[in-house]
């Protein structure tokens, strides 16, 4: 493999070829699961680059691995162990983060590196939005990454990423790299032409074809959700609804650009923070609101009281980050403390252990308002919606939340930002909590359903003796889809893997899982998304073994296998 790498080198400079175990260790971990052996971590520079630099790993017949931010919770743009057919190669394409807005603004082009917040920060002299605008776009998500795994978002409308408008390279059975252009922009015929025009923003208006016939947002989630007699979940990630190409491809594809639709910023909404001890209470307002609210709300954010508690403690240092220093030195801090993590004389953890203890000399960050209810209300919901919708949402929470058992208040605009804020450090927060106490803990356990959206009963309630192997359970999702995230830190001695086939055997509830995370290498794809993936990727030479699939090539098919050439 010696040659390989010094192509790579080659291509795009040796400084961008990682090959050390300290220095590709950030991207052999997932952020919060999986990790594994890389023979090189390759940074290209452009998108020329990065077409030679997968055309350099097809033809040495290495798998590849595609990753962006790395910002997954469920290890699918990482390795998994060691098994991988002519060793492994992981392509960050961090670099890569260039984007075009077009059509006005009404679109935009982003390349594989474009950070969620660095397209919102580019639409926002234009009073637009990208698809997702909080959550992941705090930890440095790319667009690309999204797309790529239907990711969900927060926001009630819009459904999942998606897009069927992108640029994007095929492994061919023969043992080539094709370049499909389906972005919807002239570019011209050959490879590295088209790619050098796209980087550098070298076309014009009049190369931008209208596209009426492809969508670069789901146009239909916001009836599809609204049909709450349905026995079948709004979203999940095998849903075949959301498919294409590049959408929900999981890194079975070279994905150059993807072209996503911008959104008018909302003005004048207004937040209500919602607190009750009757689950049923929550289920009637869903109900209510999706069947005769004359406007979709915006947002609907659930988080247990015990996912309130742990966000608290161990997601406080990160919340005053993103509050204080905002989101653009994210990134910076996140690569810094994987770089403190690889010194080789610091223990595990260290890190975080240190954050932690930081964090609790920080002042109170959380409003009294939000503390009240905590003490208050077992269940907390977010519900931010639009202008228009203000005076009957207010009417709605006067008749079924203003008593003892279910109460809110109307968030004035900081109170609204902290609550949001809030509620979106919980899933790092579990992450911290199982760095600080491995002796403790076995492992995070992290469900990831989608309910049907008929379901009245949405409240998970365990066995005695699985209640018993938990120390502590997070719920927390967006309930107006019904999309729940489930993470269970379970106690040392428990084994994370038949715990969590247990929590598969339990549910009876015409759930789909995972929801919005992608399989990874955590979930088992179904046979509809693994036929996606073997139709894509014939050669199963990109993120081999995704949703526990083969890994061998050609998906261990012997007649294939042996007329490869």
């Amino acid at each position: 493999m010696s040659d390989l790498i010094a192509t790579l080198r080659t291509i795009v400079g040796g400084r961008h070829v990682l090959t050390s175990a300290r220095a590709t260790a950030r991207y052999r971990q997932g952020y919060r699961t999986g990790s594994g052996a890389a023979l090189a971590v390759v940074r290209p520079g452009s998108l020329v680059e990065q077409w030679r630099v997968g055309r350099a790993c097809v033809a040495a017949d290495v798998s590849i691995v595609m990753q962006a931010a790395n910002t997954g919770l469920t290890g699918g743009s990482t390795p998994d162990g060691e098994d991988y057919p002519g060793c492994c190669v992981i392509i960050s394409t961090v670099r890569l983060a260039h984007l075009h807005l077009i059509r006005d603004g009404r679109q935009a082009i982003c390349l594989p590196g474009t950070t969620l917040h660095a397209l919102e920060k580019a639409l926002k002299p234009i009073g637009r939005e990208p698809h997702s605008v909080i959550g992941s776009s705090c930890f440095g998500a790319s667009v690309v990454g999204g797309i790529c795994n239907n990711s969900g978002g927060s926001l009630v409308q819009r459904g999942p990423a998606f897009t069927q408008l992108s640029l994007h390279a095929v492994v061919e059975p023969g043992g080539s790299l094709r370049l499909i252009n389906h972005l919807g922009v002239a570019l011209g015929d050959d490879p590295e032409e088209m790619l050098r025009r796209l980087d550098s923003g070298a076309f014009s208006e009049a190369d931008v074809q209208d596209c009426a016939d492809r969508w670069a947002h789901d146009h239909g989630y916001a009836a599809h959700v609204r049909e709450i007699d349905s026995a079948t979940p709004a979203r999940f990630n095998a849903d075949a609804r959301r498919l294409f190409e590049a959408a929900g491809s999981a890194g079975k594809l070279i994905v150059f650009a993807v072209r996503v639709d911008s959104f008018p910023r909302e003005e004048g909404a207004a937040t209500f923070y919602l607190g009750t001890n009757d689950p049923a209470r929550l289920t009637a307002l869903r109900r209510a609101i999706l069947r005769d609210a004359s406007t979709l709300p915006i947002a609907g954010e659930y988080m247990h009281r015990d996912a309130f508690d742990i966000a608290d403690r161990y997601g406080k240092d990160m919340f005053v980050a993103i509050e204080r220093l905002g989101t653009d030195r994210l990134p910076a801090l996140s690569a810094a403390k994987a770089w403190f993590d690889g010194l080789p004389f610091l223990q595990a953890g260290f890190s975080d252990r240190m954050m932690q203890r930081i964090g609790r000399l920080l002042p109170d960050h959380l409003p009294r308002a939000m503390r009240r209810f905590r003490d208050r209300f077992a269940h907390h919901l977010l519900l931010k919606v639009p202008e228009a919708a203000i005076g009957e949402t207010r009417a709605l929470l006067a008749t079924l939340f203003a008593d003892a058992e279910a109460d809110h208040f109307e968030c004035p605009a900081p109170i609204a930002a902290k609550a949001f804020l809030h509620r979106f450090v919980a899933a790092g927060a579990a992450v911290r909590y199982r760095a600080v106490h491995r002796r403790a803990v076995a492992d995070i356990v992290a469900l990831d359903i989608a309910l049907p959206r008929n379901a009245t009963e949405w409240q998970e309630i365990l066995p005695p003796d699985m209640e018993a192997q938990v120390i502590h359970r997070l719920y927390y999702g967006h309930f107006f889809c019904h999309v729940f995230h489930q993470d269970y830190i379970v106690r040392k001695g428990v084994e994370p893997i038949a715990f969590e086939h247990r929590l598969w055997l339990l549910d009876r509830r015409g759930a789909e899982y995972p929801a919005e995370h992608n399989v990874g290498h955590l979930y088992r794809a179904k046979p509809a998304l693994e036929r996606f993936y073997r139709a894509i990727d014939p050669r199963n030479q990109c993120n081999p073994g995704i949703g526990q699939t083969a890994r061998a090539r050609y998906w261990g098919d012997e007649h294939k296998e042996a007329a490869r050439p």
